[in-house]
């Protein structure tokens, strides 16, 4: 367990053996409890959940940000450098495509930051971003 406060999220699958394979081999996440209904995952010390919901709908807008098109909704955590370019790397291994592949955003700006997004295989938008300064994580 992290030594701060940690986040609880859930999302919406259409087909858990595609989400085991996705988020335990390609993104290489310890899974924790399930059931023949949802899936737990140790999202780096977050409890990120896999629900079955073969009905759900996925809004599919964006949202500008930076000269890209950042997929809304989306679900996101923030790494240290290592974890990014780590993740990234294991991403590219496993040939998932990048909704936006991995960048610096805002460079020599307050909040500058490695940011990218790819989709799990129900269509779940995910970022990834690890900040050069974390102190700069609310930098206006």
């Amino acid at each position: 367990m992290p030594d701060r406060p940690a986040v609880h999220l859930a999302v919406p699958v259409d087909d858990l053996r595609a989400a085991r394979t996705f988020y335990g081999e390609v993104l290489g996440l310890a899974e924790g409890r399930s059931s023949d209904h949802w899936i737990d995952w140790n999202l780096f010390g977050h409890q990120f959940v896999t629900h079955f919901a073969p009905e759900a709908h996925r809004a599919a807008s964006t949202s500008e940000v930076d000269g890209h098109q950042v997929p809304i909704p989306h679900a996101g955590l923030l790494l240290t450098a290592g974890q990014f370019e780590a993740l990234a790397d294991r991403i590219r291994r496993a040939g998932v495509a990048f909704v936006i592949e991995p960048y610096l955003r805002f460079p020599g700006q307050p909040g500058e930051q490695w940011t990218m997004f790819l989709l799990d295989p129900a269509g779940n938008a995910l970022e990834f971003k690890a900040f050069k300064d974390e102190s700069q994580v609310f930098a206006r």
